[in-house]
């Protein structure tokens, strides 16, 4: 006894969504992939420059 067209339409259906949600976490995956090299960008404080005792860096991240 075969399938039905219904189930056929289901199981193309689902197979279409899972399809879909698998390009979606490659895309997530592509997007929020950290380098491996994170670049340092100093910090602007309205201290004059004389008064610092050291240089201050932020860490920028992305898709943290």
């Amino acid at each position: 006894m075969g399938l039905s067209v219904w189930a056929i339409m289901a199981i193309v259906c689902n197979s279409l969504v899972g399809i879909l949600i698998l390009i979606l976490f490659v895309i997530l995956y592509k997007a929020c992939k950290v380098p491996s090299r994170q670049e340092k960008v100093p910090v602007v404080t309205s201290e004059p420059e004389e008064k610092k005792s050291g240089k201050k860096y932020l860490l920028t991240v992305a898709c943290s």
